[in-house]
């Protein structure tokens, strides 16, 4: 069942709290860590569910091996993203790996993806996007929710609007990202 909650002012610190910890255990292997998702958004009603994303130059099993040392298992059947409508199709540019906290730990999403990727890039210019725009972040979470009052425990549903939703985003964002001009940021550790 999917469940949103009003934004918790305490996510950001339960971020940097694990993100330290990946940091330790990865070291040079991540390019960089980052708070993405809807909890990374200040006053954006969302699954209390963590998101991360390690950026790494390749997928190498070291990598994967010291993620599992800081708590979290592999999810093995998924090894890509939604591709947006029209954007780069070549599944190689939204591969990754995904791992999932223990279930005795924080709910947490870890998303490992590659430099350079149009899947790498995509999340943290949505958050950005979103952050600076509070009016489009509100109309998410009011979409988000609306979501759940009809499909809470259809999580196919769910996403099967949500994810052409989050398309139209970037679609906004990409055009944001261009008059601005918006350059991806330092790491959040």
């Amino acid at each position: 069942m999917i469940v949103i909650l009003k934004y918790q002012p305490t996510w950001p610190g339960e971020f940097l709290k694990m993100g330290r910890i990946l940091r330790a255990e990865l070291g040079d292997l991540a390019l960089r860590i980052d708070h993405i998702g809807s909890t990374s958004i200040p006053n954006l009603d969302a699954k209390d569910i963590i998101d991360i994303q390690v950026t790494v130059a390749n997928f190498v099993p070291e990598v994967a091996e010291a993620i599992c040392r800081a708590g979290f298992k592999r999810v093995e059947y998924i090894t890509g993203d939604h591709i947006p409508s029209g954007s780069i199709p070549d599944p190689a540019e939204w591969s990754k790996w995904i791992f999932s906290s223990l279930p005795e730990t924080r709910r947490m999403n870890l998303h490992v993806r590659q430099a350079g990727r149009a899947n790498q890039r995509y999340p943290l210019l949505f958050r950005d996007y979103l952050r600076a725009t509070p009016s489009a972040a509100e109309t998410y979470g009011k979409i988000k929710i609306a979501l759940v009052e009809s499909n809470a425990t259809d999580v196919d549903a769910y996403y099967a609007v949500k994810d052409p939703v989050c398309d139209l985003i970037i679609d906004a964002a990409e055009i944001w990202a261009r008059v601005k001009p918006w350059h991806i940021g330092p790491s959040d550790c």
